[in-house]
């Protein structure tokens, strides 16, 4: 569970869940956490440490399955794990470092760290390949921490939910309230472009008690088929009649622990939604319901599915429709306090997740068609995954593009 909320939660019974893990995992003797000047945020997030600290040397922390963890740091810096239990055992040079970790680990055979095979899952490879190097010297295998991290990383507390649902609803608001503002202003015959369309989207935001990590994406036309574009305040293009617009926002609640929503939607500045977009769009739609329809069938049995299956049931109904050199990413990505979250991943495109999605965990599904020169859509919505159900919040969640009409009155 990530820290929630209240961000009370005590270390030593965080290190003892963590045991209870590392007990649960087959055939793994302990965890060992690593880093240097903060190269792998993720051990402070699951350690609960201060993220702020001042720290210039190496530390490793090691969780054995049974036992009493063990804090390996330098003399200098003897207070970057006081909060953690266990012993404390000082180095100076790097003799006495590589000498001590290769005792602490003089009896487990099998151990995780933040190491992803092959880098196929870039958000967990934070241990540099030297540290690797060191460890397997003394005649340690060294397999991922990437179940244990989704545990501690991706699963949500119920509070973390309930801000989810908050920013999920917000969000949902303010696409009505986005189309609205581009037919009011064509209406009164004021100039709108992305960016003015974008900068509308930040401050109901803002209005909303809502904060984002970046601005989010407005695009017409041309600029849709572009998955990461990101209009400027110089160069950006009008909003007219007979345009497709396509929006994708995110944001959470400015409180310790809120995750994020993450959702896109197209609207056509009209009342007759061009035939070509309306197909496009339908072969989309179809792929993203096809998605959820798979998790919430699968969820409901108890089978929660790996993040690469996901995908392909996905990809596969693209495909079929003559599109699939038109998806050119991954389905969907892990949702936390980041909206790029360290869980697994709906993919099996960019990498292979094999991560099986987990209860109490948040994932987007957004399938796209992006035809260069012309236009692109994208349909984005979040699965939050119970324990035995898959759940969609925002509703009512887009159907058929939105038509956005303009009086010529």
């Amino acid at each position: 569970m990530m820290d929630g909320m209240g961000g009370g939660m005590d270390q030593c019974a965080r290190v003892a869940r963590i045991q209870q893990a590392i007990r649960d995992q087959p055939q793994l003797d302990g965890w060992l956490f690593y880093d240097f000047r903060r190269l792998d945020p993720i051990a402070y997030r699951v350690l609960l440490l201060d993220p702020t600290l001042h720290v210039t040397r190496r530390w490793y922390y090691w969780v054995p399955a049974h036992g009493t963890p063990v804090k390996l740091q330098h003399r200098i810096e003897p207070h970057v794990l006081d909060g953690l239990p266990g012993e404390a055992w000082p180095y100076v040079s790097w003799r006495e470092q590589q000498t001590a970790l290769g005792y602490l680990l003089q009896s487990a055979k099998r151990i995780a760290m933040q190491y992803s095979p092959m880098n196929a899952i870039p958000y967990l490879s934070r241990v540099d390949a030297g540290t690797i190097e060191l460890v397997r010297s003394f005649n340690v295998e060294v397999v991922s921490s990437a179940d244990l991290v989704q545990q501690f990383e991706a699963v949500w507390d119920e509070a973390q939910l309930a801000s989810h649902r908050v920013a999920a609803t917000g969000l949902r608001a303010i696409v009505d309230e986005a189309f609205a503002f581009v037919g009011r202003s064509l209406e009164r015959g004021a100039d709108v472009t992305e960016y003015g369309l974008q900068q509308f989207i930040l401050s109901r935001m803002e209005a909303k008690g809502l904060v984002t990590s970046s601005p989010p994406i407005a695009a017409v036309n041309a600029h849709s088929a572009d998955p990461h574009y990101g209009p400027g305040p110089t160069g950006s293009a009008p909003i007219r009649p007979g345009d497709l617009v396509l929006i994708d926002l995110w944001a959470k609640q400015p409180t310790r622990g809120a995750v994020y929503a993450d959702i896109t939607w197209t609207g056509y500045v009209g009342t007759s939604v061009p035939a070509r977009q309306q197909e496009i769009f339908q072969i989309v739609r179809r792929a993203r319901d096809a998605a959820l329809t798979f998790v919430q069938e699968r969820s409901r049995a108890g089978r929660f599915p790996y993040g690469w299956e996901v995908d392909d049931v996905c990809r596969r109904v693209i495909q079929d429709a003559g599109h699939g050199d038109h998806f050119v990413h991954r389905t969907g990505h892990s949702i936390g306090e980041e909206v790029h979250g360290n869980g697994a991943n709906i993919d099996n495109l960019e990498t292979q997740d094999a991560r099986r999605l987990m209860p109490g965990t948040c994932f987007s599904i957004e399938p796209g068609i992006y035809l260069p020169g012309e236009f692109g859509i994208r349909s984005e919505l979040d699965v939050y995954l119970s324990h035995n159900d898959a759940v969609v919040y925002g509703q009512p969640i887009q159907t058929e593009i939105i038509p956005i009409p303009v009086s010529t009155q």
